[in-house]
């Protein structure tokens, strides 16, 4: 139920995305807005602050101060603001409630979400989803995925398609979409979660009894979630297994979706995206389709025409017979397993390294390296680490680079058909971002096609 804004103080926590656009929504609603950041106001920031004291919206950088803390009716936090920061003590002491963007956009709008969370791969089907979905409905894209839902409520769209992460969900206590969907589960965000426990409690928070979606969409293949999804009293679904019913799995090379009779989708042979990660994605987008009563034909029009998503397993170019792939997203082990394994049976040169999260590389070495991988090409600072656990598990072929553009000048001198950049590691150390990573892969290798 939408609240009444007017002269009310909101403290908004972080210049972010998300922040900002609370802010300017809430703002129009009649709020006095104040931003709270911590860091330093950095240039890159410096046009958007004059935007935003020209709307009217309070903005105070490099320090909490107590004139914007005291007096506010509630605080909208940034999603990636660790739980135990200080400041969360400060509104604790101040009887100032917290919630985050995601929570208020449900808060205030009027029309349902699909909300879609997992370790890995609910970038692709969140826009998968949403591109099924818009064959019939305005269901865009926002959340996680870089565009705040506050930002979309003015337009009133049928469907909310939204990408929730665990910092997200941490700060949503009431959020309930009409279907949520849980993906894969790996270790990721430990330290800020503080343990694993923690980090799987906040992504099945979506599922609490009190928040129970009308529809629960679970992985068949991750362990860790079907068994969660067994627990699970609420009208469910499971993709990628076949079930007596309510489910979507592969059969005789297609993709099939049963709940009151089974209905064949799409054939294998018609999906473009590569990798059976993708097929999951794809069974899970199926599945949600399936429940809003998109058709059949618009589904499988929709997945036929569907294009890999930005930085994930992303064709960039072939040069003399090899075939450049980016997978920059790829920021744990875990996700560049199934970035590897999607090149099952080809000569794969993998680019790989960055900043170390120190996860256990015993599985990613032993069991994707070692099985599809025939070069591996490290950079960044993970080099080290990377080379003796490979070496440690029999693995050998292993070149040094300096940097990424020294990486692709060195694949491109071997045999093998693929070259996959799949780093395993955070971009920091090199980069601003995967996105920024991502971007420089894409434009070395498309400038050796002039």
């Amino acid at each position: 139920m939408k609240r009444k804004w007017i002269d009310k103080k909101v403290l908004i926590l972080g210049l972010s995305k998300s922040g900002t656009a609370a802010a300017r929504y809430l703002s129009n609603k009649g709020a006095d807005c104040f931003i709270t950041e911590f860091k330093p106001l950095q240039d890159k920031d410096k046009e958007l602050v004059e935007t935003l004291e020209k709307e009217g919206i309070k903005v105070e950088t490099g320090v909490h101060s107590e004139e914007f803390l005291n007096d506010s009716y509630i605080a909208i936090s940034s999603p990636g603001i660790p739980p135990k920061s200080e400041i969360f003590a400060r509104l604790k002491e101040k009887n100032i409630p917290v919630i985050g963007e995601v929570e208020l956009a449900y808060l205030e709008a009027t029309s349902p979400f699909v909300a879609i969370t997992g370790t890995n791969g609910k970038t692709t089907t969140t826009y998968l989803t949403s591109h099924i979905l818009s064959s019939e409905y305005d269901a865009p894209v926002c959340g996680n995925i870089g565009i705040p839902p506050t930002s979309l409520i003015e337009k009133n769209p049928d469907y909310y398609v939204c990408e929730v992460s665990s910092f997200q969900l941490d700060s949503a206590p009431t959020f309930r979409p009409q279907i949520a969907c849980f993906l894969t589960f790996t270790p990721d965000h430990i330290d800020w979660h503080g343990g694993l426990q923690n980090y799987f409690d906040a992504k099945a928070s979506i599922f609490q009894d009190h928040k129970q979606p009308m529809y629960a969409v679970f992985s068949g293949v991750d362990e860790t979630i079907y068994r969660f999804s067994k627990q699970y009293t609420g009208e469910k679904f499971i993709y990628a297994k076949e079930l007596d019913k309510n489910c979507c799995y592969i059969k005789n090379d297609a993709i099939f979706f049963k709940r009151n009779k089974e209905e064949e989708i799409i054939k294998l042979n018609e999906i473009t995206l590569v990798g059976e990660h993708n097929y999951q994605n794809i069974m899970c987008a199926i599945v949600v389709a399936k429940l809003i009563g998109i058709s059949n034909e618009n589904i499988k029009e929709r997945i036929m025409s569907f294009k890999a998503v930005e930085h994930r397993i992303e064709y960039v170019a072939d040069i003399n017979g090899k075939s450049f792939y980016n997978d920059s997203k790829a920021t744990n082990p875990e996700a560049s397993f199934v970035a590897v394994k999607s090149f099952q049976g080809k000569k794969l040169t993998l680019i790989t390294g960055g900043r170390d999260k120190n996860t256990d590389l015993t599985e990613f070495c032993k069991d994707y390296i070692n099985k599809y991988v025939s070069t591996v090409i490290l950079i960044g600072e993970a080099t080290q680490r990377f080379k003796e656990n490979m070496e440690t598990n029999g693995f050998n072929n292993i070149i040094l680079a300096n940097s990424l553009e020294e990486a692709i000048d060195i694949s491109l001198n071997l045999e093998n058909e693929i070259v996959l950049l799949s780093p395993a590691c955070a971009s920091y150390d090199m980069f601003n971002s995967y996105e920024h990573r991502g971007e420089v892969f894409k434009n070395y290798v498309q400038s050796k096609l002039q």
